[in-house]
């Protein structure tokens, strides 16, 4: 007899000799034969990873020019380039929503 074919209420002996009540809800495991999973996703979930994949690939090496630059203190931020940036990009988002 296989451990998930025990019926309910029976007791068997597990390993240490002791006794145990194995029940048929408990006694079956994920992914055993008979069993379906499924996996959905959401059509928000669809449309990021379309984003993700259309994207533009990062330049690699500039991204490491900034960390070594950020590691070694040479890094600077120019606020106001920040806020411009940021402003065009909420008025992108305003005007493609």
């Amino acid at each position: 007899m296989k451990i998930n074919q025990i019926p309910p209420g029976r007791t068997e002996t597990v390993a240490g000799g002791s006794q145990k009540k194995m029940d048929r809800a408990n006694s079956a495991k994920p992914g055993a034969v008979g069993e379906s999973n499924n996996v959905h996703i959401s059509s928000l979930s669809m449309s990021i990873q379309s984003l993700d994949a259309s994207s533009e690939t990062m330049n690699t090496a500039k991204v490491a020019e900034i960390k070594q630059a950020i590691s070694e203190g040479r890094f600077k931020v120019n606020p106001e380039v920040v806020a411009d940036r940021l402003l065009e990009t909420v008025k992108e988002l305003i005007q493609n929503k």
